[in-house]
């Protein structure tokens, strides 16, 4: 959900001298991400980001300067050069993530004259609070990307490479907001090696946050060559993105059901609300109407607004809604090959998964995995009757605070009007 304590520093990604004091800084922490997979620890049942050092990373970030690479290794780029700007052509891929503040009384960190101007250097060293940075290890030797386990954490927990799903139930805010920017960010630039317009691969600017074509250093040779076409205009650089889907719980005009999906690519037994990606030229509340019409065969009415949450995997933004229907009307599951059941329960239904201890876990694989063990048997006859996303997911917070009436404004009574 919202509410990232992160103060992303956004115009201070093209400063190579700012980034490069603020990498050594003491309180500089880096997460790790390998092929996807967070490096975390868990202690007394809780699983953080495990936060390693600088020194910890320092065999994996290649030749100083760290931003603002020059041609040859040790040069620095030239001064005033677009794109060169906080340049990094050496080492593993790494990006700037921001500066938590959630200890820091009042933020000094403002895109003011008084920091951010003039000094770079002098910025850095007015930073209250905690920079953080991912690294990407995936193509390191197993070996190496290992020995980032034996570090020592704060919490005392055993660091391991976890599963994304799985890895960010129970994180806490600063946590949660730290993997879905680093994996979000990591997988963007693992994904995009060439430029979109003429095909020759792409180096990265802004400490991780914009990459641009390699025709536009200005050392690159262009003999015979037609000018890149991102060498004009706005386009001159590919920026990360972000996907927008809707997600949306459906409710009948009473309140007292809800509409859930099995999605034939989920574990067994496990139920969630609707959602599909936006369209162009399409509004929120129309991809709403359209995916449940396409997905279901049910038409809606009364959609609401609830929140949103980024959701890596690898780049979304899940915007969550209520919409409601009516539940005496036929469901379709075989439209678009994606749903395997839909039903509506009821709230008495609801309550009874979310007070089981089992009801909300995200894979429910323990019977699966091992079907023929006693535990197995054990766990199919203590299993619920289905299961629902936890509380960590959007759809898991629009299904609890439905079943507990955390939200009447948006469906404990009709909506008046049908949009």
């Amino acid at each position: 959900m919202g509410g990232s304590p992160l103060n992303r520093l956004s115009w201070l990604r093209s400063s190579p001298p700012f980034l490069n004091n603020i990498v050594v800084s003491p309180a500089t922490r880096w997460v790790v991400f390998r092929s996807g997979q967070p490096l975390v620890t868990r202690s007394n049942g809780v699983t953080r980001m495990a936060a390693l050092t600088t020194p910890d990373v320092r065999p994996y970030l290649g030749p100083e300067p760290f931003f603002g690479q020059g041609e040859k290794e040790g040069e620095a780029a030239a001064d005033g050069v677009p794109a060169l700007e906080a340049a990094r052509f050496r080492g593993a891929p790494v990006v700037f993530l921001g500066l938590d503040e959630s200890n820091v009384t009042t933020s000094s960190a403002l895109p003011s004259s008084d920091f951010s101007k003039g000094d770079p250097e002098a910025a850095a060293r007015k930073v209250q609070g905690t920079p953080y940075f991912s690294l990407d290890v995936s193509h390191l030797d197993q070996k190496d990307a290992d020995s980032l386990l034996e570090k020592p954490q704060t919490d005392g927990g055993r660091a391991y490479y976890a599963e994304a799903r799985g890895a960010i139930r129970g994180m806490g805010m600063l946590d949660a907001s730290l993997f879905a920017l680093g994996r979000s960010m990591v997988d963007w630039n693992a994904r995009n090696k060439f430029c979109a317009g003429c095909g020759s691969s792409v180096y990265s600017l802004w400490a991780g946050w914009k990459l641009s074509c390699s025709t536009l250093r200005p050392w690159a040779d262009k003999t015979g060559k037609e000018p890149c076409i991102t060498a004009k205009g706005i386009h001159n650089f590919s920026h990360p993105r972000t996907d927008p889907v809707v997600i949306m719980l459906v409710v009948n005009e009473s309140g007292d059901k809800i509409l859930l999906g099995h999605n034939k690519n989920f574990p067994p037994t496990f139920y969630s609300a609707l959602a599909g990606f936006i369209e162009p030229g399409e509004s929120f509340e129309d991809a709403v109407k359209r995916e449940l019409w396409e997905e279901a065969g049910i038409k809606v009415w009364g959609v609401k607004y609830h929140s949103g949450q980024p959701w890596p995997y690898p780049s979304n933004l899940m915007v969550g809604y209520y919409a409601l229907s009516d539940p005496s009307k036929p469901i379709r599951t075989d439209l678009d090959n994606e749903l395997e059941d839909a039903r509506w329960f009821t709230r008495e239904e609801i309550l009874s998964v979310l007070e089981h201890p089992e009801g909300t876990n995200f894979t429910g694989r323990e019977f699966v995995d091992a079907p023929n063990t006693e535990a197995a048997e054990k766990a199919r006859r203590n299993a619920p009757p289905f299961r629902v996303p936890p509380p960590t997911a959007i759809a898991g917070v629009l299904i609890h605070n439905w079943a507990y009436g955390k939200n009447p404004e948006s469906v404990a009574a009709p909506l008046n009007g049908r949009l």
